[in-house]
């Protein structure tokens, strides 16, 4: 099976048990219902990304659905926690792409985000041969990966919360939900 579509979603959920936390966060992403497999990072040759709308009208109670997930927890009052996905499409339709996962302590949306979105358009620059210097800083990297015409698209998703004053538990999710052809 080779989807040909996929959407990004995130959640936060708080609760006593840090399960429950985790169920909450995926029905914040919509996703609770579905069998969820993690998978690797390659985003099919040609799959198309979706609207989170557009995707989730296409999932079914109990399906088994292949997601790239990042999640991360925390009962520690105050503490902030942030989980990201990225992606990295090449212009090629023939090419395939990436997701990369990220989960962190005490990083901005921001910044998490840009990480998770570098992480991906490197390990996809890196398959097609793009020349660049991974000590630069992003910003430039970008420029550099969108000026060879080989990457068109690059993204994130990301979800970060501060663990609840009281200290329940606090669960961020951030994914991409890969959706099964008709």
């Amino acid at each position: 099976m080779i989807p040909t579509t996929f959407f990004l979603t995130r959640g936060v959920g708080r609760h006593k048990d840090q399960l429950q936390s985790f169920e909450l966060a995926l029905r914040d992403a919509g996703i609770q219902y579905c069998n969820l497999v993690s998978v690797s990072s390659i985003v099919p040759a040609g799959c198309k990304m979706l609207s989170r709308e557009q995707g989730l009208k296409k999932l079914h109670p109990g399906e088994i659905t292949f997601v790239v997930i990042a999640r991360n927890a925390t009962n520690e009052p105050h503490r902030l926690i942030v989980s990201s996905v990225g992606v990295a499409i090449p212009s090629e339709a023939t090419q395939y792409g990436y997701l990369s996962e990220h989960h962190s302590f005490g990083q901005t949306d921001e910044t998490a985000g840009e990480y998770a979105e570098d992480l991906a358009a490197t390990m996809l620059a890196t398959t097609m041969g793009i020349q660049f210097d991974p000590q630069t800083a992003w910003d430039e990297r970008k420029k550099i990966f969108q000026t060879t015409g080989l990457i068109i698209k690059t993204t994130n998703i990301t979800q970060s919360a501060t663990g609840d004053k009281a200290g329940l538990w606090t669960t961020t999710v951030a994914a991409a939900v890969f959706v099964n052809p008709p």
